[in-house]
């Protein structure tokens, strides 16, 4: 029995079906609450707390002063949120990455004034990525799942905390050791051109790719558009400063970590594969890259972040207290959360858990200005969380369902 062939026009129609629909889905799902639902929740959230503000007559919430300070208290957190990102592309888990910045900072606070601020720096890094590398030790070798093993992590350095500290705030007293951590930690500077430079860059490679794409004559993109939007929005910010900008040193460490992350993660082949290796372990192995090195690398970074924000912490409050970032590492997953970030590994964006850190600093902000107890905070936060996730699964069920 022979078949009949197709013919040539059966053929082109044949190929060109299944490209149709992403083309004509292409905005939709770049402009959807798939992508853009974190951006768009940021956006009204401010509107609503500006036309609040403006309405009671209290201080204009779109002031640069209360913008730059929201971005401000949202440092920390953003910087190990950032790494968590890492680690859940990866495939993995890390619930001890609050635990390690408080023994990160015990560490700095209980040494400073014998060695000074740089190698009490030094040594408090050491353990954080040290306590990485072995909770990367422990999943990998002995195949424990990462949620038992950083759960106990987070526990057992609990309790390293309280033998170290002896159950007691510890503090700095050294004059010197106060005056460099206030230097690194209190820090300012103008970044106003840097804002305007960025803005301009952002503008300038979005039309580019829309002159190009009109010179090939091919369909517009819309990461074209949304360049050209997000640079609109960085002109916007720097405008409205009236030519003056200043940022903390913590948001400085914020925005070049995040940048790096985001340049690796998306241009380089590190990246690649480590979104390979979250999304397909067996297939990354067959395919030669090192599942283990990768995955090692993600538990490292993650502490190595952790600990870096305790430094930072320490620095700010030149002391510790043993209870100190307790409950830090759910608001540290929240922001990964809200940024779209799955939880079983190969898809995430650092970009977006930038702006869901964002999203739950701005909505505590909102709160301490309208007066509202932490009750009432608690459960807005816990319901935005689960609202996003749900938004999440409904649209990877939605994109599924259309392949």
């Amino acid at each position: 029995m022979t078949m009949a062939s197709e013919t040539p026009m059966q053929k082109t129609e044949s190929r060109a079906a299944p490209s149709a629909t992403p083309k004509k889905n292409n905005w939709a799902r770049m402009f959807g609450l798939r992508e853009m639902g974190v951006y768009y929740a940021l956006i009204l959230l401010i509107f609503v707390l500006t036309m609040i503000t403006t309405y009671t007559g209290q201080d204009n919430y779109l002031s640069i002063l209360n913008m730059t300070n929201v971005i401000y208290q949202a440092s920390l957190i953003a910087i190990m949120a950032v790494a968590m990102t890492v680690i859940l592309i990866s495939g993995n888990f890390d619930l001890s990455v609050a635990s390690v910045a408080a023994i990160s900072a015990a560490v700095l606070v209980g040494n400073a004034d014998a060695v000074g601020f740089w190698p009490a720096v030094a040594l408090a890094m050491a353990v954080a990525m040290g306590i990485g590398l072995l909770n990367g030790s422990i999943v990998q070798f002995l195949g424990i799942n990462a949620f038992i093993v950083t759960l106990g992590t987070m526990t057992a350095v609990r309790g390293l905390i309280l033998i170290y500290t002896d159950g007691r705030s510890l503090s700095v007293k050294d004059p010197e050791v106060i005056a460099t951590m206030k230097a690194f930690e209190g820090g300012k500077f103008d970044v106003f051109w840097l804002l305007v430079a960025a803005g301009v860059a952002c503008l300038a490679l979005g039309i580019g790719s829309i002159l190009k794409s009109r010179a090939a004559q091919k369909q517009l993109r819309p990461a074209a558009v949304g360049t050209i939007i997000g640079g609109a929005a960085l002109l916007a910010f720097a405008t409205a400063s009236g030519g003056e900008l200043v940022l903390r040193t913590p948001v400085v460490y914020m925005g070049i970590f995040t940048t790096l992350v985001w340049f690796v993660l998306t241009f380089t082949m590190v990246g690649r594969r480590l979104y390979a290796v979250g999304g397909n372990p067996e297939a990354a192995r067959l395919s030669g890259i090192n599942v283990l090195r990768y995955k090692l690398m993600a538990f490292v970074l993650c502490s190595g972040a952790a600990g870096f924000a305790g430094v930072l912490f320490a620095s700010r409050l030149r002391s510790i207290n043993p209870a100190g970032l307790t409950g830090a590492e759910l608001t540290v997953i929240a922001a990964a959360i809200l940024g779209g970030t799955s939880l079983f590994g190969g898809a995430g964006s650092v970009i977006k858990t930038l702006a869901g850190a964002l999203l739950l600093y701005s909505l505590t902000n909102g709160f301490n200005i309208l007066n509202l107890g932490a009750n009432w905070q608690g459960l807005i936060e816990g319901i935005v969380v689960v609202v996003a996730a749900a938004i999440y699964t409904v649209g990877n069920q939605g994109q599924a369902k259309g392949h």
